[in-house]
């Protein structure tokens, strides 16, 4: 999509630390961002219905406050068994909805301006957060290939992003993202724990009482 031609040249970019770094409003620039948020939306919308939003239950028997779905050729999951990605949804029995055409260009424009290039994810795990839905620390380390970075896109209400280190008590950094924000880490970071804190109350003139979060993975 020639909406993304432009993206990284208004992208202002934070250091998170080696290997990470934080794009503001990545695509916010010279009217890209409402055309392109409009695919995005559209293209989300198209992925849940056919793959609804859930709450998933961790392998300890918690349900999870954001609720989850995915596409691409592996989907993310929790449950009894554990965490792991697999390429049915075992909520609809089918495949996971095919990565959208708006989802792609956007996962490599973020990763080669955050310093990766050829990037190939073969997952996308779209979070809902309602008021009051956060995500604990942890770490993404159910891919094979940690030599492939992680794009986070946040679409919606701000949130406080925790990024830390390679320990769950490292000391962790608080960032506010917003809509249009790419989170994009590897290398050395690849591995380093980050969440969400609880989402506050509002209202976004495209998304309303909701933040929307894709994260794009080479999980296969």
């Amino acid at each position: 999509m020639d909406l993304f031609a432009a993206c990284e040249n208004f992208a202002f970019q934070e250091s998170l630390g080696p290997g990470a770094v934080l794009l503001r409003k990545f695509c916010q620039g010279q009217g890209v961002g409402q055309d392109l948020f409009s695919h995005l939306l559209s293209d989300l919308i198209a992925v849940v219905e056919n793959a609804p939003f859930r709450h998933m239950v961790t392998p300890g028997g918690f349900e999870m406050s954001v609720a989850m779905s995915n596409c691409g050729e592996l989907g993310w999951v929790t449950d009894s068994s554990g965490y792991r990605y697999q390429a049915i949804d075992p909520q609809t029995g089918r495949a996971w909805p095919a990565m959208p055409e708006s989802f792609m260009p956007l996962a490599h424009a973020a990763a080669l301006a955050g310093g990766f290039d050829k990037f190939t994810p073969d997952a996308c795990l779209i979070n809902r957060y309602e008021i009051g839905s956060r995500l604990t620390l942890h770490q993404d380390k159910n891919e094979r290939d940690f030599a492939q970075p992680i794009v986070s896109v946040s679409i919606g209400l701000p949130a406080v992003f925790l990024f830390g280190g390679l320990e769950r008590n490292s000391p962790t950094r608080k960032v506010q993202v917003t809509h249009g924000d790419v989170a994009v880490w590897g290398g050395t970071s690849r591995l380093n724990y980050h969440g969400i804190l609880p989402l506050k109350d509002g209202l976004h003139d495209q998304t309303g009482p909701y933040r929307y979060n894709l994260t794009f993975r080479k999980a296969g």
